[in-house]
């Protein structure tokens, strides 16, 4: 005999909100093209992050550049999912030698290279902001930049960890979290304050 297992609660239960980008499809009248508004977004955000990449500042040992602006704000914008395969296929396209690294680079080696970190979080922030975006936590500016920041987090940990494997732990915390550290909460800003303004115009 088995028993069904009790379902949650609804008060504990997490609401799915939708994303911006299910939003503007919805208003554009081309949601119901589902079949191609996944490949399209997914691919559209990788292109972002590779223009993002491009706004770079020369620095040692990792460049400092607005991927991380990039993908924050992918994330938010196309969920948890999508922002994830977003990220995924732009670390894809880099490792089969397109230029949409920083400085128009490419190549399987900047995945295990010094930077090598930073990308591989890459998805795992835009996956986290993604899903933070879906209960709700982008819909006014504190929300945001506090969601934003947490997948801010995640990509300089990474890094740095990553860092630590080519340089003595300090050295890497030193130039691969604390440096970039300021920057990261300007960027965090920046993305943060687009999005309670982007749900605005689109009457939400």
């Amino acid at each position: 005999m088995t028993t069904a297992t009790p379902a949650a609660p609804a008060a504990l239960v997490a609401p799915q909100y939708p994303t911006l980008a299910s939003i503007a499809l919805d208003r554009f009248g081309l949601s119901r093209y589902r079949a191609l508004n996944t490949p399209l977004l997914v691919a559209l955000g990788s292109l972002f992050i590779a223009a993002s990449a491009q706004v770079a500042v020369p620095m040692w040992p990792v460049p400092a550049t607005m991927q991380t602006f990039a993908v924050l704000l992918v994330g938010a914008m196309l969920g948890a999912r999508l922002g994830f395969m977003a990220a995924a296929l732009y670390l894809l396209e880099g490792a089969m030698g397109l230029p949409v690294f920083a400085h128009l680079t490419g190549g399987a080696h900047k995945l295990v290279g010094p930077t090598g970190g930073y990308l591989i979080a890459f998805p795992i922030a835009a996956a986290l902001v993604g899903y933070l975006a879906q209960i709700g936590m982008t819909r006014t500016l504190a929300r945001a930049a506090c969601s934003m920041f947490a997948g801010t987090l995640v990509i300089l940990a990474l890094g740095a960890l990553w860092l630590s494997l080519f340089f003595p732990q300090h050295d890497a915390f030193i130039a691969g979290f604390a440096i970039f550290l300021p920057g990261g909460v300007l960027k965090t800003l920046l993305a943060a304050s687009i999005l309670p303004v982007a749900w605005k115009a689109l009457g939400r």
